[in-house]
């Protein structure tokens, strides 16, 4: 491992007659971490922590975070610098290889993505397996999943040029994969991707262009898309980053294991987050419902939740949320966006709550999530899509996070530990003696 040992900590337990002295680990930042590897043979006890909050399950060099003092960083850059001058290929190239491309390396990566945009002519029919009406992540994690059975070419784990390809089909092929399913529940013509556009213009192409009428798209809601993808590309050791990684410790292939971290998107706690903040801001109603919703909030025997505001996370204001609100103003302006209740109502409520004294305490800043719905909403997308398009974005920062297992030699097959509170062991006893 690449870490370094920063002396050690002694653990004793009473009751026990020996000690264990544990190696102190550090980083290149952020806290040190205690190695617990050999707890359980030298002390005979395993840690508790539901969750995995307190517990870092693997070595990374892709994505750090502060949540303190609300910094994120990718391979080093932070964030801020990343969504105002980079390209979300760009990013999703610094992800996968470590550093950022020069002209050379840019116009290779750029070529491997795009020569990968378009899908199997046969996974046309897989679409109509599903109903209309199914939910656009549910058809998502469906054709992902099938990816493997038509590009069986490139699933040898172990080759590191077969691991390059995969990478490219994937970051290239799901943007076409979630248009599609848009497309497919409102029933228009499936749009093949144009190569000579860029990733995030490809993808409203695919999503609102139709065979009848040439399509323009708009640069500041190309762009728009372009930093949400940015935003989003990676954030740690997520539920669903960890979903990948765990399924790839077993040896799985990488569409399989991407297909398990979209599942575990689906979750409304995840990535459901900004289709939450549109149905709360439906709830609400209007305008002069906030003052009420916000007392409801305030109550501590109300089980109503401000939903995108505050981070598991962060503990200050999150980064990408600066980003997110400069973004959705752009977009609203351009759209001259008016009339619209929802929006009015979101922009009310972001402003109450950055001025009220509650929240401010209690830092229960806006997230990236509400300014991600509003600003998906405000250009057309059906709140169903929303957790569609974080699983474009995500995308990459999944391959690049199964890519750096697959890389390390130390990985293990993943296997939590548990604390069984269950029956003790009890005798069997026939039925017709059991009272």
């Amino acid at each position: 491992m690449s870490n370094a040992a920063k002396g050690s900590a002694v653990i004793t337990i009473p009751g026990h007659n020996q000690n264990a002295e544990l190696p102190m680990l550090a980083g290149t930042i952020g806290p040190e971490v205690l190695d617990i590897r050999k707890l359980y043979n030298e002390l005979g006890v395993f840690t508790f922590d539901p969750g995995y909050g307190g517990t870092a399950s693997c070595e990374s060099k892709i994505t750090y975070i502060d949540g303190d003092e609300g910094v994120l960083l990718y391979r080093g850059y932070p964030i801020e610098q990343l969504a105002e001058h980079s390209t979300f290929l760009e990013v999703a190239c610094l992800l996968l290889n470590g550093e950022l491309p020069n002209d050379a390396e840019f116009a290779e990566f750029e070529r491997g993505v795009t020569r990968h945009t378009m899908l199997h002519e046969q996974l046309r029919s897989f679409f109509n397996g599903f109903r209309r009406d199914a939910h656009p992540m549910a058809v998502l994690c469906g054709v992902v999943g099938a990816l493997s059975a038509f590009y069986h070419d490139s699933l040898d784990i172990n080759n590191p040029e077969h691991r390059r390809i995969s990478a490219f089909r994937l970051i290239a092929k799901v943007p076409t994969i979630a248009a599609w399913t848009y497309k497919y529940s409102i029933g228009q013509p499936f749009m093949y991707p144009r190569n000579d556009l860029s990733f995030a213009e490809n993808f409203l192409y695919m999503m609102n262009a139709v065979p009848a009428e040439p399509f323009k798209v708009n640069p500041i809601l190309s762009r728009a898309m372009d930093r949400i993808l940015i935003l989003h590309a990676d954030h740690e050791q997520n539920a669903s980053t960890s979903t990948v990684r765990l399924a790839g410790s077993t040896g799985a292939n990488p569409f399989a294991c991407i297909a398990a971290g979209i599942a575990s998107l689906w979750g409304p706690a995840h990535g459901g987050a900004n289709e939450a903040v549109l149905k709360m801001l439906e709830e609400i109603g209007h305008v002069d419902h906030i003052p009420e919703f916000i007392d409801r909030v305030k109550d501590k025997n109300s089980n109503v939740r401000l939903m995108g505001f505050g981070h598991r996370v962060y503990k200050n204001y999150d980064p990408r949320a600066k980003i997110m609100q400069r973004t959705c103003h752009e977009v609203l302006g351009e759209l001259g966006v008016k009339d619209d209740p929802l929006l009015d109502l979101a922009i009310e409520l972001e402003r109450i709550a950055l001025s009220d004294e509650y929240f401010i305490s209690k830092k229960l800043y806006p997230n990236v999530d509400f300014y991600s719905g509003i600003i998906l909403k405000a250009m057309g997308f059906p709140t169903s899509m929303f957790t569609v398009l974080f699983a474009v974005a995500r995308t990459v920062g999944w391959i690049s996070q199964w890519k750096e297992m697959i890389e390390d030699p130390s990985q293990r097959i993943g296997r939590p530990r548990q604390l069984y509170t269950g029956a003790p062991m009890r005798d069997f006893v026939p039925r017709n003696r059991r009272d």
